[in-house]
């Protein structure tokens, strides 16, 4: 057990840490973390207490570093913009997976989670149907040469979150659903380091195209 003085501290030391380094970079920069860390706050003491704004709004902020940091740096490519779709859903689908994990916290806690108010079954309808929309942004990144080896990754994941899928459905304790939260980890983590396999050439070549 942690104090709770203690989390805090370390909480607005961190963020403190956070907002130097955000304007090490320049003045919008530190205006974006100080936003995103207020966003963190009132989604922790506000959003994550409903249902579908909760999910929505803990998996906005999640994606939403990796997206600005494109916007930035003005990459306005299409392969972005999906790229970021397909984190959206598998973020998502973790986002429901953390909460059939804890369902009995957040119940206890009366949190109104999608898994508390409407069941482990439907959770588990819409996490499946989630996995199957994420085949949507897959087969149109696969068409763009600019992911190189990367397209290995992408058949990867259409392998795992079948398995995925079938584990879930015979999931129906917090220790299954801990090892499902542990594969979309994985895949996440892995799709960061899949972004080395990138043909970078391809992309250099369009940009002095233009």
């Amino acid at each position: 057990y942690v104090k709770q003085e203690t989390k805090l501290s370390i909480y607005f030391f961190l963020n403190f840490i956070g907002f130097l380094v955000g304007f090490l970079v320049s003045w919008k920069a530190a205006l974006f973390f100080s936003t995103y860390i207020f966003g963190i706050w009132f989604y922790s003491h506000k959003l994550k207490r409903y249902p579908l704004t909760g999910l929505i709004s803990a998996t906005l902020l999640t994606i939403l570093p990796f997206f600005v940091t494109f916007v930035y740096f003005r990459n306005f490519s299409k392969i972005i913009f999906v790229h970021a779709f397909f984190l959206f859903l598998v973020i998502m689908v973790r986002e429901l997976v953390k909460d059939l994990e804890r369902i009995k916290g957040d119940f206890a806690q009366n949190y109104q989670t999608i898994a508390v108010k409407y069941g482990e079954h439907f959770t588990k309808i819409l996490i499946t149907i989630l996995v199957v929309l994420t085949l949507n942004p897959i087969y149109f990144l696969l068409k763009y040469p600019e992911i190189g080896g990367m397209k290995y990754y992408f058949y990867a994941t259409i392998i795992i979150l079948g398995l995925f899928l079938i584990l879930l459905w015979f999931s129906k304790n917090k220790r299954n659903y801990i090892l499902l939260h542990l594969i979309l980890k994985f895949l996440i983590l892995a799709g960061v380091f899949s972004l080395a396999l990138i043909d970078y050439s391809v992309i250099i070549d369009r940009i002095l195209l233009k």
